[in-house]
């Protein structure tokens, strides 16, 4: 067992009361920025946006399930993802449910595959001021202060 592990069994009763408000700000954030064409979904395609734009990215996401835990390659790469996001100040979370957020961020059409990593990049002009990027970026600051380096957000049922 981890040190994150058993840090995440420690405040899983504090944190259950936080989990729905910022679930709930997380899925405005994605619907938004999906709006405004400011999404970058799937694990090489950010890494691409990553390479070649990284003052573009205000916020990632990364998202497993039972299915891919024990994935190694998708592993290295969250961890690459991770380390380049916290060598370049952005905020990050972690989602237990694929399925929830490929709703959130495509439609069937579209047939998205790969929704391990999302990026937001920059919104619409005064981005920087939007408020459930605000909050997500407090929430993840938060998180931090505690030793929490990837925190879990919970995305609310529809």
């Amino acid at each position: 067992m981890t040190f994150e592990e058993i840090r995440g069994q420690e405040n899983t009763t504090g944190e259950s009361k936080r989990m729905p408000c910022a679930g709930r700000t997380l899925q405005d954030l994605l619907i938004s920025a999906r709006k405004q064409d400011c999404l970058t979904v799937g694990v090489y395609e950010s890494a691409k946006v990553m390479n070649v734009d990284p003052d573009s990215v205000v916020f990632c996401v990364l998202a497993t399930d039972e299915e891919f835990e024990c994935d190694i390659a998708l592993q290295i790469h969250f961890t690459l993802i991770q380390a380049f996001c916290f060598d370049n100040d952005i905020s990050i979370v972690r989602v237990n449910d694929m399925q929830r957020l490929t709703n959130l961020v495509g439609n069937k059409s579209e047939g998205l595959e790969d929704t391990h990593c999302i990026l937001i990049t920059n919104l619409a002009e005064g981005s920087k001021e939007d408020p459930a990027l605000e909050r997500l970026h407090l929430f993840c600051a938060e998180r931090r202060n505690v030793s929490e380096w990837l925190p879990a957000v919970s995305l609310p049922e529809r």
